[in-house]
């Protein structure tokens, strides 16, 4: 048998696996995307194109701009999101590793063997033996990548790292909005229990005026009563304002990374609900499929299952691997001695290719490719649907921002209406022209108008939010900054050799896109 160079073998198992990649390639399914959005006629609707890096500046509010800064710096629940980040970029670096000599270990052992005096050698040599044996050496072996399984894995692992990089960046987009509506609240109520609180004050001149009627005999007890009803239902009407606001308030500090809090320096400023342009610039649908990070992490999903297929249906295949072992033995029997064990006659070596193939697996290898390509063909689905959602959320918000508007312009005029009215009732019950039930309606008409208006004034600004949300803008306020904070960073480093994926540049790649080539070194 003629000698096997195992420069050779190296070098066939270096070239041939690039032959063979058995499993789909992925590709775009096709969507279902609009040409346009239903109100494009609309003239508060523009199809620009615009860049929504820091979209809650249109409000002009300082404090909201404070508030979302510091939500992105302290932020806990999108730390765990870049952290999730590093984890998918380690994920990879086990697929990587895969694609070089799978199992490369050093071994080395000292070792006393006795035979039994009554085991057959002893019989036939009619002694036993009792000696040392001593072993040093190195083993390796490499499962080349001939069907392409590895590589495949490197694709899956790709595809979820740039899938985790999305979903930090959806995490971003809802951050933003979350903060946005929370103190969008916060003003509301703070404007509705301000104006149940004046209603008050103008209800209790109204009672003063029906008990001073009734002292002179001019009104009945039936006024007081009556406006005393009023009064104390109005002043009941508060305290619900007053829990929805503290519950604004706490969710907007959980979303600072603080702990429940009157929040007095961080809402030290305006107090009114923020403003919104009577406009909004949403561009067409397709841009969608660009701009919002969920959709980019739904399709990046849908392609790292791809890629799984591959890897299953590689089991189908024999294996051919490299294997190989060198080493030093020796022993004390006889003129040997353990110290020999250096010596270079007493090198012991193995090497040359071999072959697995698991034959008859009664359909555990077919049915684990079924159950890879489902997963797959799910994932495709909900990358569709996503899109559709996406568009629906556009749609919804809105409409609702749209129509909210004019709500807010009749509910302003009514507003001044109900103010006139009020005041005029109350003057021609003073007069005794009408009775108190004029002034009762007038009251509550007023009151609930007020209220209405204040509340939708907040719903046409939750409504702009929740459109710039659709549109998948915020998440771009991170460009050129790292995803995990330095501190958590220096926490884990302590904890454990991260090399030089701690690097921004290492887990958070510019451009976010697939590498040209799946072969690389590993992560040491």
């Amino acid at each position: 048998m003629r000698y096997c160079n195992p420069f050779l073998l190296l070098l066939i198992g270096l070239i041939l696996p690039g032959c063979f990649k058995v499993g789909p390639n992925y590709s775009r399914p096709p969507v279902s995307v609009s040409e346009a959005w239903l109100d494009a006629g609309d003239q508060r609707v523009k199809a620009e194109t615009a860049q929504y890096h820091n979209w809650w500046r249109v409000f002009n509010d300082p404090v909201l701009n404070r508030l979302i800064d510091r939500a992105y710096k302290e932020n806990l629940s999108l730390r765990i999101a870049g952290v999730r980040v590093l984890e998918a970029r380690a994920q990879l670096g086990i697929a990587v590793g895969q694609l070089f000599p799978q199992t490369q270990q050093a071994f080395g052992s000292v070792q006393n063997f006795r035979t039994s005096e009554r085991s057959p050698q002893a019989a036939f040599f009619s002694k036993y033996l009792d000696y040392f044996q001593s072993e040093i050496g190195l083993q390796a072996s490499w499962e080349l990548d001939f069907w392409g399984k590895f590589r495949r894995a490197v694709e899956s692992g790709n595809a979820n790292w740039l899938a985790s990089i999305a979903n930090y960046d959806n995490a971003l987009v809802s951050l933003t909005a979350s903060a946005a509506n929370a103190y969008i609240q916060i003003r509301t109520f703070e404007k509705r229990i301000a104006i149940t609180r004046e209603n008050v004050e103008t209800q209790k001149e109204s009672l003063k005026i029906a008990e001073a009627r009734y002292q002179y005999g001019t009104a009945s007890q039936l006024d007081v009563d009556q406006a005393k009803t009023v009064l104390y239902n109005t002043e009941a009407s508060i305290p619900p304002f007053e829990t929805q606001l503290r519950q604004a308030k706490d969710a907007l500090s959980v979303l600072l990374g603080l702990p429940p809090s009157h929040l007095a320096d961080e809402l030290a400023g305006s107090s009114e609900i923020p403003v919104s342009p009577t406009e909004v610039i949403v561009g067409i649908p397709a841009d969608l499929l660009r701009r919002r990070p969920d959709i980019r992490s739904a399709e990046l999903q849908a392609a790292a299952q791809c890629a799984q297929i591959g890897v299953a249906k590689a089991d189908l295949y024999p294996a051919f691997s490299l294997t190989g072992n060198f080493g030093f033995l020796s022993s004390d029997v006889g003129k040997f001695k353990l110290s020999d064990m250096f010596e270079w006659r007493s090198r012991t070596s193995q090497a040359g290719p071999s072959v697995q193939w698991n034959i008859l697996n009664y359909g555990q290898i077919t049915n684990n490719v079924r159950v890879q390509d489902a997963r797959f063909q799910e994932l495709l689905i909900t990358y569709q649907n996503a899109v559709l959602t996406a568009q629906q959320e556009v749609e919804d918000n809105l409409i609702a921002f749209l129509k909210a508007q004019d709500q807010a312009g009749s509910l302003a005029r009514s507003a001044t209406a109900a103010r006139g009215a009020f005041d005029l009732a109350v003057q021609q019950y003073r007069e005794g022209i009408v009775d108190f039930t004029t002034v009762l309606v007038a009251q509550q008409s007023l009151l609930s108008v007020q209220d209405n208006l204040a509340a939708t004034l907040g719903n046409i600004a939750s409504n702009l939010v929740g459109v710039y949300k659709a549109l998948g803008g915020g998440w771009e306020v991170r460009e050129g900054k790292d995803l995990i904070p330095s501190e958590i960073k220096g926490e884990m480093a302590k904890r454990t050799n991260w090399g030089k994926l701690l690097a921004p540049a290492s887990y958070n790649p510019l451009p976010l896109e697939e590498p040209k080539s799946l072969i690389r070194l590993p992560d040491w």
